[in-house]
């Protein structure tokens, strides 16, 4: 299973203390790490069979750390069946364990960026395996470490699937509960622009403290339907709309409330944000019949988070500020499921008082966010990297292609370049998607080409030439000409095999 940016880790499900509370929203298991003492809740949609898994799991993390991990799964899963054989023939020994008492003992978080996987492991701890669940229930892989925890035994009900939240709340000596408080590094650049970057990534912390503002969402495609359910998570009150009203079904079942119109969502809520797919849409959905500007109030405050040209920006800004209401763009780096992981990065720019009352909301989608100045910058910024995220892509379409018409494996291609300097899980997921004939859209295609073709304007409106770039978006309109639109962008590889 898999937590955050780090590696698929074993674990196993095991009781929590009787005083930590359950994570709201959707169900979830406690579990611990082998290897280390770490603990979290994990939900349950991203669990995978240990046995079924073990060996390719193993070619993908080489490490040490993870290898003493799997040996520490094999030596419990000895103990486990020696036990239990034991047990068969000595009924008394299911009662062991009872009545043992838990010393208590001062608990850390672990850091996003602490390198050490086994950070929290207390050499004084030993491993309780008398008191933890049968084997059938724990032959799981867990997810990687989190905040350490202790548990007493209780029924633990085994389900096969499992996602990720770490705890909220941290166990002092005392045995008293209490939410640990999410810490930021402020750095400032000569640029003038700020980073918030998050210890922790944002979604998988549960220690966040939401606005008491309300919070407004418009548009529940692949982007914002992940960003409004990390909202939800993490305790916001938040108002949806979506064209396709069937798609704010499943939100308001997880507790959000239901906005007819964007004017009505605008005027209902302090802080409205937007996540639509062009700038004709997002300036539909400010301008049109019943659009945001209608709502929009002395001191309302609207967030876009749309990929669009500077120009658009510009525009919107000008027209909701003439309302009276401050205006902060703020497009997110990252992909379908990084925004279901709460992994996203968040480029804003604009009134910097809006950023700061969007802090927790930041933090609840994203894991970094960055504060460009005036607005226009973000737009910029985002435009810049998609550029080159999408020329990317279709150069390694263009590689894998190459490789096969000279008669080259092309996943022995894939294995070379994953082992040289430019291995990384993007280009591992998109090239293993398009070597199973997987096109599923993680980000769509038609957007990328978009993002290609305002970059390439935005190019010659400065002077600057962007030959990589052009040379990019032919081979994306031609796979869009091949029906691939809405596809992934690694769809752009059927281009050249057609």
């Amino acid at each position: 299973g898999k937590l955050g940016r780090y590696p698929p880790w074993p674990g196993k499900i095991v009781s929590p203390p009787k005083d930590l509370k359950k994570p709201r929203g959707k169900k979830c298991h406690f579990v611990k790490f082998f290897g280390t003492e770490d603990h979290a809740w994990i939900k349950v949609e991203q669990l995978k069979p240990y046995h079924a898994h073990k060996e390719e799991m193993i070619k993908i993390n080489k490490g040490k750390r993870f290898q003493q991990a799997v040996d520490a799964v094999e030596d419990f899963l000895k103990k486990a069946k020696g036990k239990e054989q034991v047990r068969g023939g000595n009924s008394e020994g299911k009662g062991d364990s009872k009545g043992k008492k838990m010393p208590n003992k001062p608990l850390k978080i672990l850091e996003e960026d602490d390198e050490d996987l086994s950070a929290l492991k207390d050499p004084s701890e030993k491993d309780l395996t008398d008191s933890d669940p049968e084997p059938s229930t724990i032959e799981r892989l867990g997810a990687g470490p989190a905040s350490g925890f202790k548990w007493e035994s209780s029924p633990v009900k085994d389900d096969p699937h499992f996602h990720h939240f770490l705890l909220s709340q941290s166990e002092k000596p005392a045995s008293s509960m209490e939410p640990i408080s999410k810490r930021l590094k402020i750095i400032e650049e000569d640029t003038g622009s700020t980073s918030i970057q998050a210890a922790d990534s944002t979604a998988i912390n549960g220690s966040i403290t939401p606005t008491d503002k309300r919070i407004g969402f418009l548009g529940l495609g692949l982007m914002g339907s992940g960003i409004v359910s990390n909202l939800l998570k993490m305790g916001h009150v938040v108002t949806v709309w979506n064209r396709t009203a069937e798609k704010c079904d499943l939100f308001i079942q997880e507790g959000a409330r239901l906005g007819r119109t964007p004017a009505e969502v605008a005027s209902m809520c302090d802080i409205t944000f937007s996540c639509v797919s062009d700038p004709k849409a997002a300036r539909d959905l400010v301008l049109g019949p019943s659009g945001v500007l209608q709502g929009i109030r002395p001191g309302k405050c609207y967030v876009e988070m749309s990929t669009v040209d500077p120009e658009t920006i510009t525009e919107l800004s000008q027209v909701i500020t003439s309302r009276g209401g401050r205006f902060l763009e703020a497009p997110v780096a990252g992909s379908q499921q990084l925004s279901n992981d709460g992994m996203l990065v968040i480029l804003a720019a604009g009134d910097r008082t809006v950023y700061e009352d969007c802090s927790s909301c930041f933090q609840a989608m994203g894991k970094t966010s960055f504060f460009l100045g005036e607005a226009g910058n973000a737009a910029r910024m985002m435009l810049i990297l998609n550029m080159v995220q999408g020329s990317f892509m279709a150069t390694i379409a263009e590689g894998l292609t190459l490789a096969q018409a000279t008669g080259q494996s092309q996943q022995t291609f894939l294995d070379i370049l994953c082992q040289g300097q430019m291995a990384s899980t993007f280009v591992d997921q998109k090239c293993q998607n398009i070597l199973q004939g997987n096109f599923k859209p993680d980000y769509y295609l038609k957007h990328i080409q978009k993002d290609l073709r305002l970059a390439i304007s935005m190019g010659d409106m400065a002077n600057h030439p962007t030959p990589m770039a052009a040379a990019a978006n032919e081979v994306y309109k031609r796979a869009k000409a091949l029906d691939q639109s809405d596809n992934d962008i690694s769809a752009v590889y059927r281009a050249y095999i057609h």
